[in-house]
C-alpha cells in the first residue's frame, strides 16, 4: 500500500527543500517516457533541439494546449527537484510516476529561476519557460490530495514545487552527477 501525506504533513519538509542548492546542485535521475505509462531509467541521454530528451515521446505525444495539437516547445523538457519528490513519496523507485524527465537537487523556485534563466547541465543549456508546471490527475492519484495541495499552495507555487518547463537552447549529453548551474548572462 503506498503512503501519502496530508499537506500539513508535507509543509513540515518544507526547510529541507528550502535548503537546495541556488548555484550549484546536481542531477540526480534522468528519465525517458517511451510510451504513455511506461518510465525508463537513463544513467544518461541525450538532448536534442527537436525532440528534447532522445527516446521520449515528448514530441509525438504533442499536447492539448496547443491549436494544432503538437507539441510545446515551451515544455519540452520538464524538471523537478528531487527534495520535493523524495518528500512526497518517501522512496526514490517512486519518483519517475511524476511524469517528469529530470530530477535535480537545485532550487528551482521562480526567485531562483525567473522565466527565461538558462540552465547549464552537463554539455545542455536549458531556458526556463513562463509556461506553469501545476500537476495533473495522474499526479493526485499517484501521490495524494495532501501531495496536490503541497505543490499548488500558494507557497508551492511560489517555490514551483512541481517543477519546471524549458526548451532546449543547446544540445549534448547529460548524465547522473552532472552538475546543474545557472548560466549568467554574458554582456
Amino acid at each position: 500500500m503506498t503512503t501519502t501525506f496530508s499537506l500539513e504533513e508535507l509543509e513540515q519538509g518544507l526547510v529541507g527543500i528550502d535548503a537546495s542548492p541556488s548555484n550549484h546542485g546536481t542531477l540526480e535521475m534522468i528519465v525517458c517516457r517511451p510510451a504513455v505509462g511506461e518510465r525508463k531509467l537513463l544513467d544518461s541521454g541525450n538532448i536534442d533541439l527537436d525532440v528534447g530528451l532522445v527516446g521520449d515521446t515528448w514530441k509525438q505525444r504533442g499536447s492539448r494546449h496547443t491549436e494544432d495539437g503538437s507539441a510545446m516547445i515551451e515544455a519540452q523538457i520538464t524538471l523537478m527537484n528531487s527534495r520535493v519528490i523524495q518528500l512526497i513519496t518517501q522512496d526514490r523507485d517512486r519518483w519517475a510516476l511524476a511524469g517528469d524527465q529530470l530530477y535535480v537537487d537545485f532550487n528551482l523556485s521562480i526567485e531562483n529561476l525567473p522565466p527565461g534563466q538558462q540552465l547549464a547541465i552537463g554539455e545542455v543549456v536549458l531556458e526556463i519557460s513562463d509556461k506553469p508546471h501545476t500537476g495533473c490527475d495522474k499526479f493526485t492519484k499517484r501521490f495524494g490530495h495532501g501531495a496536490i495541495r503541497f505543490v499548488n499552495s500558494k507557497s508551492g507555487r511560489a517555490r514551483l514545487l512541481r517543477g519546471v518547463n524549458a526548451r532546449v537552447i543547446q544540445p549534448g549529453r547529460i548524465r547522473v552527477g552532472d552538475t546543474v548551474q545557472k548560466v549568467e548572462p554574458t554582456t
